[in-house]
């Protein structure tokens, strides 16, 4: 909001142009003209969402020319404007939303792909790299399933005194650690009460680890 849009009579700073365009609406909107601000629909994760939108080519200090999107989600635009700019100069408000819209959880993705090791291979062949991805990525993805399980928040929260409603990929990680050292330390118990040596006990988990 504090980029320059570069008009005619002078640069303006992006949040002072979006207060002046919903100026125009609401006034547009008294005298029942066109609207500055356009309803549009976009699809997302199988529903619909509503955007307030302004679509013109501007220039904009330090980029040049460019597509220069600003939406509300309240009809009275009442909420915070979210600015988006693309050098793409022909597409539209609906286009440059939705793609974007889209984009933010492919940044999530990337930003706590990389907490669980996208990024930390260490080989040069392409297939291993591919391998070392698509592990992550499977990983990742029973991390964000397991938020959606019920019966598995129920018996960590049980196990772990834990409140699982809200956390990161990387706190399901640290959790499911967690709980699966608390199960081990319940087969240790469970052995050395039957009179089992610890040797015994871990043998054959130390076989498992050390045959990966």
């Amino acid at each position: 909001g504090s980029d320059q849009v570069v008009r005619r009579n002078g640069p303006q700073a992006l949040d002072e142009f979006a207060a002046q365009l919903k100026e125009e609406h609401q006034m547009a909107v008294k005298r029942s003209k066109p609207p500055i601000f356009q309803l549009i629909t976009i699809p997302y994760k199988g529903e619909k969402e509503q955007y307030y939108s302004y679509c013109a080519t501007h220039r904009i200090q330090t980029f040049g020319r460019q597509r220069q999107v600003i939406n509300y989600r309240e009809a009275d635009l009442s909420d915070n404007p979210v600015f988006y700019i693309s050098n793409n100069l022909v597409w539209q408000a609906m286009g440059i939303t939705r793609i974007r819209r889209h984009r933010w959880p492919v940044e999530v993705y990337h930003e706590e792909g990389k907490a669980e090791g996208l990024d930390q291979y260490q080989v040069r062949d392409f297939q291993a790299i591919e391998r070392h991805i698509g592990s992550v990525a499977v990983v990742y993805s029973l991390l964000r399933a397991a938020q959606h399980d019920p019966a598995l928040q129920r018996k960590l929260q049980r196990q772990l005194k834990l409140d699982l409603e809200e956390g990161s990929a990387a706190f399901w990680r640290r959790t499911t650690q967690a709980q699966s050292l608390w199960a081990v330390a319940l087969v240790i118990s469970a052995g050395l009460a039957q009179g089992q040596s610890l040797h015994t006990i871990l043998a054959p988990l130390l076989r498992a680890l050390c045959a990966k």
